[in-house]
């Protein structure tokens, strides 16, 4: 176990979750002061977004030349390179540099996605779970630090409002650059076996396990995207919540995201990975379940909380359950088109949600996950007994 990469990692998640909740918290805001229509208001933020999905392949192809550490430090880059963008917009009054802050920005996020491949390269099979795990407990800290930087830090620069903020993320990211260089190899190439040639992508993404790997992360981030931007449209707009009361909701919930990684690791390795997605599955069904009872603010709380802890266990899940399906010369590919598929479905459901809400309303937004649950879950029963998911526990230590 590479315990130096681990704590790397997990740091990096603390800047990365820090950066992106500013960025989600601030976009609406400064986009609003920017835009001449109203209604293009959270379009940075949308767009950022977009620029994810449509950065998880390249990422990944990057990182296959240059290696993780390299790789990551490079996209940190961009995002200091963005949040300047971002200063130069707010000094400019400028909404069209603030939209390209916004993408410049979902460059970075997109790598950020692939710290928990680089935590699981970085210890042996059995140890996986465990490590994905403890990787996004950094995100509990981002959830925490991230909101004081976006509310303290927008008066430090008297002249340009948000500034100071967006200082403090170029230094941050700054930081995160060097300690990527720190990073060690995950895979020494002589340690790879010649037998692991590498297969067709065909082959790859046809194994039933595989299939399941990435509908568990394309399912769960997916609806937790969806319901999660739905969420302050139907409480402050439609319901009338306060700004305070709805932004405890959404705090609840990122809790909700990253606290169970304290546990979640060692779930799978007690109960297995199968178990804790199909529990996954059935707590974003409970959701719904309790979204469709009412508009109360403890209706919102509850199905906020239950959307988080069902978010973790499915994405842990299924991140883990992939690795079990390439060898370390396919990893790249295999990791690609789960990537591209988890956060493109990520961005339709964020642009989606307003539309949604605007014509059907929280109610009919709720029935939307039920018969695609049902299905993940009939998927996870079916490859509970596969061969594959048994053969991680089996390798050494």
């Amino acid at each position: 176990m590479n315990k130096t990469n681990l704590l790397i990692l997990v740091c990096c998640q603390l800047i990365s979750a820090t950066g992106s909740i500013v960025m989600v918290t601030l976009g609406g805001i400064i986009g609003s002061s920017l835009a001449t229509n109203k209604a293009w208001a959270t379009l940075p933020v949308s767009m950022m977004v977009v620029a994810v999905a449509a950065t998880t392949i390249p990422a990944t192809l990057l990182m296959r030349r240059v290696g993780r550490g390299p790789g990551f430090a490079i996209a940190s880059l961009s995002a200091v390179v963005a949040v300047l963008v971002a200063i130069i917009a707010l000094a400019q009054s400028s909404f069209v540099l603030f939209l390209v802050a916004g993408m410049l920005f979902g460059i970075n996020m997109a790598f950020a996605q692939q710290y928990r491949y680089a935590a699981a390269e970085s210890v042996s099979p059995r140890y996986i779970p465990r490590a994905v795990s403890f990787v996004l407990l950094g995100s509990i800290g981002g959830a925490l630090v991230g909101p004081e930087l976006a509310t303290r830090g927008q008066d430090w620069i008297d002249s340009i409002p948000y500034a100071g903020t967006m200082v403090a993320l170029a230094v941050l990211y700054g930081l995160q650059a060097l300690l990527f260089l720190r990073l060690e190899k995950t895979v020494d190439a002589k340690h790879e076996s010649s037998a692991d040639s590498e297969r067709s992508l065909r082959e790859i993404v046809l194994q039933p396990v595989y299939i399941v790997a990435v509908l568990g992360g394309t399912v769960g981030y997916g609806l937790m995207t969806l319901v999660m931007t739905a969420t302050p449209l139907s409480m402050h707009i439609n319901d009338g919540f306060s700004i305070e009361e709805t932004a405890a909701v959404i705090r609840a919930h990122v809790l909700g995201m990253y606290v169970p990684s304290l546990v979640s690791g060692f779930l799978i390795e007690r109960f297995g990975v199968t178990r804790l997605m199909f529990t996954g599955a059935l707590l974003l069904l409970v959701t719904s379940l309790i979204g469709l009872q009412g508009h109360s603010l403890m209706h919102y709380w509850w199905a906020l909380v239950m959307l988080g802890v069902g978010w973790n266990f499915l994405y842990v899940g299924g991140t883990t359950m992939l690795t079990y399906t390439y060898t370390m010369q396919d990893r790249f590919r295999a990791q690609a088109v789960n990537e591209f598929l988890v956060f493109g479905t990520s961005a339709t459901a964020s642009l989606l949600a307003g539309t949604v809400m605007h014509y059907f309303g929280w109610f009919r937004l709720m029935l939307i996950p039920i018969p695609i649950l049902v299905a993940i879950a009939v998927g996870i029963l079916w490859v509970q007994r596969d061969p594959m998911l048994r053969r991680p526990a089996a390798q050494g230590s």
